[in-house]
Order: C-alpha cells, then sequence, then structure tokens
C-alpha cells in the first residue's frame, strides 16, 4: 500500500526492515540532531509490526530515492486522534516535507478517518512551525520547559489539525 497522487515529488510507503538504515542515517543527520529524537533499530522495528503506528518512507517519485520517512501513532487510539510522532526530510528546501506533510494528512483524515491530526514542535524549531501553520494546524498551547537537553531545558508547542479543518 503506497500513497502518492502525481500532483506531489515524493510517494509514501510503507517501511521495511530493509529501510532501517536508511532511517538511522536520516535520523542521526547532524542538522537534525536539535529537532529529531533518536529511536534503536528495535524502536523502529517494533513501531514497522505495531497495529498502533505507521511508518512510512518518504520516496521522491523522479528517481525513487528515499528522502525521509515519517511515523504516524494512535492508528487504534479510542478518541480518533492520531500523533505526527516524527517527520525527517533528508534534502530540505525542494518541497518534500511539505508534500509529505500533505500525504500524511491525506492518509490521517481519508484512509484512517481520524477526527484529530497533532503533533508537537520545539519552540526553537520556528521553520517547521511555520510549516505546520501554513498547512492549516492551530496552535493549542506550549508544554513550559517539558524537554531537557545539554543546553537547559526548552518548551514545545502542541499542534493540531481537526477533521473539519482539512480540505481534500
Amino acid at each position: 500500500m503506497s500513497f502518492t497522487s502525481h500532483t506531489y515529488p515524493v510517494v509514501l510507503r510503507p517501511s521495511l526492515t530493509s529501510d532501517l538504515p536508511f532511517v538511522l542515517a536520516a535520523e542521526r543527520q547532524a542538522n537534525d540532531l536539535a529537532y529529531v529524537g533518536r529511536w534503536s533499530e528495535d524502536q523502529h522495528q517494533a513501531a514497522i509490526n505495531s497495529a498502533d503506528k505507521a511508518h512510512f518512507v518518504i520516496v521522491r517519485l523522479a528517481d525513487k530515492v528515499r528522502v525521509g520517512y515519517a511515523i504516524l501513532e494512535g492508528l487504534t487510539d479510542a478518541n480518533h486522534s492520531i500523533l505526527l510522532r516524527r517527520i525527517v526530510v533528508t534534502q530540505t528546501g525542494q518541497g518534500y516535507g511539505r508534500a509529505a506533510l500533505r500525504q500524511l494528512k491525506q492518509v490521517v483524515f481519508e484512509t484512517y478517518h481520524a477526527h484529530r491530526f497533532w503533533l508537537d514542535v520545539k519552540e526553537f524549531n520556528p521553520r517547521a512551525r511555520y510549516l505546520y501553520e501554513s498547512e492549516g494546524f492551530v496552535l493549542e498551547g506550549c508544554l513550559r520547559d517539558a524537554l531537557k537537553t545539554k543546553t537547559g531545558y526548552h518548551s514545545k508547542y502542541i499542534m493540531a489539525l481537526l477533521q473539519p479543518e482539512y480540505h481534500h
């Protein structure tokens, strides 16, 4: 099962065990260290195998090269609320992140029939926050000093998009 539209430069496809070396390398890229948590190979494998999670590789349509990955969580949530656990794009500035996010919205609302699609974004990542806002996500609140790092505590913003706000 792949999720695609010819209007996007990328396609989402379910991750395979053979994708894990790529996923782990993408997660550890220097420019993402501050923004993306690190999971072990076992944690990613568990996500691939989980009924509650969807683990996708983002593939560039032009040449089938992997350019990122994304993880949804909460597919079995009784409240029909799905979390964007993670999205990582290895080649930024080319529209792949926005295209992948638009497809993730489509998957969340049209395939999984969720009521709420939510995420958290670190306060020191205004570029991501702008992307989410420009794609219709609404700021719901701030978890103040919720994240401990080597440099101190940082806050995270909670953002969400509700099904009635989703425009196909």
